[in-house]
């Protein structure tokens, strides 16, 4: 009698303990996603009910560091002529003025030459004109003799100024031209002269080389101040505008966050990459940013109302992200979202929850791992 009550008792609780476990196990033997924790990881879990908020969002574009159009200069040669001399170095600082290069030409030659010869056209021409004039005072010659001889000299005026101006297109200076006339010494040297201050970052030439006025020898830049230029996606032109304030990263300087403000965007769109251009300034005195430089401009947009999670409560699941959303009885479901980048601890909620849920805010991460090991138990 004793033992029947014995194995009976047994029984009863073998089933009992068999009732307890399949209600354990029974959220997650029929899906996957459903967890139940036990008493101990429950009181570990923090719980937030999913709101919306007032964000601004954050466009991020690739982009570069280039150099300020408006503080580089590219320089050639006034005249064809054949390279002689060398003066500056790629990387060398210049001052405006300084003599980059120097050439042979013996187009300038001619064209002193020809200032020359009309130079001593307009004295011959002058002195005709006065011995003319007293000439008609002493009235030896018509007036029509005058008109002749002060003609002459007037077109010889005219004639030396365009050979003074020529002379001056092909890079003579002024005070050179004074003293061509009153020497008379011909010079085929032409200095090539750097009309910026700044670092030869370009330099194309060679001994011996002949160039042409088309030809850029030079290219100077003032590195003081560089831009930095971005390619924005047609879809989020919207969210730009001139005067906004962005935040550029140069993984060269290892991410440092510079702040400028966008002087430029394009009013046309590259048909080929469908982005519209845009542009920023950024102070370069001490030397930091090369042109070229890799870099990521960060635009802030206007701030919208969008449903928003802490970056915590986010599981990474099959290379997916997941969010834990309460349900009754303790049971908790694993859902798949689409969310934005994370901007000051927070994530955008583009898509997979509609709003007012309780999300696992902490302790997700061990909540994810329950799951999984209900999950093989359940298998």
């Amino acid at each position: 009698m004793k033992k029947a009550l014995f194995l009976l008792l047994t029984a009863a609780l073998l089933a009992g303990c068999g009732k307890e476990t399949a209600k354990t196990a029974a959220p997650n033997a029929g899906d996957p996603a459903l967890v139940a924790p036990g008493p101990d990881l429950l009181a570990q879990l923090k719980l937030a009910t999913v709101t919306t908020q007032s964000v601004a969002e954050t466009l991020r574009v690739a982009g570069r560091i280039d150099f300020d159009e408006q503080r580089l200069a590219r320089i050639g040669a006034t005249v064809t002529g054949r390279v002689t001399q060398i003066d500056a170095l790629l990387g060398q600082a210049v001052s405006k003025g300084e003599v980059l290069a120097r050439l042979n030409s013996s187009e300038l030659s001619t064209q002193q030459l020809a200032y020359l010869k009309a130079r001593a056209e307009l004295e011959l021409n002058r002195r005709n004109a006065e011995r003319a004039k007293a000439l008609f005072d002493a009235d030896v010659i018509g007036a029509a003799e005058l008109q002749r001889r002060q003609s002459e000299y007037q077109i010889s005026v005219a004639e030396t100024r365009a050979a003074a101006d020529q002379l001056q297109l092909l890079g003579v200076s002024s005070a050179a031209i004074a003293r061509l006339g009153s020497e008379g010494a011909v010079d085929s040297v032409v200095p090539v002269v750097a009309t910026l201050g700044g670092a030869v970052v370009e330099r194309r030439l060679a001994q011996g080389q002949v160039v042409q006025p088309a030809d850029v020898l030079f290219v100077v830049a003032d590195l003081s101040r560089l831009w930095a230029v971005a390619e924005v996606p047609e879809q989020q032109v919207s969210q730009v505008r001139t005067g906004q304030t962005v935040t550029i990263e140069v993984p060269a300087l290892g991410n440092e966050k510079l702040t400028g403000k966008l002087i430029f965007v394009s009013q046309t769109i590259n048909p080929e990459t469908r982005t519209v251009l845009v542009r920023t300034e950024l102070d370069n005195r001490d030397g930091r940013l090369k042109p070229a430089m890799l870099a990521s401009m960060l635009i802030e947009g206007k701030p919208v109302d969008r449903m928003v999670i802490v970056a915590s409560a986010v599981v990474r699941e099959n290379d997916e992200d997941h969010v834990f959303i309460a349900e009754p009885e303790d049971v908790f479901r694993l859902v798949p979202v689409r969310l934005g980048p994370a901007q000051g601890g927070q994530r955008v909620v583009l898509s997979g929850l509609k709003g007012q849920e309780r999300v696992v805010i902490d302790g997700a991460f061990h909540l994810n791992n329950e799951r999984n090991r209900q999950a093989l138990e359940a298998k």
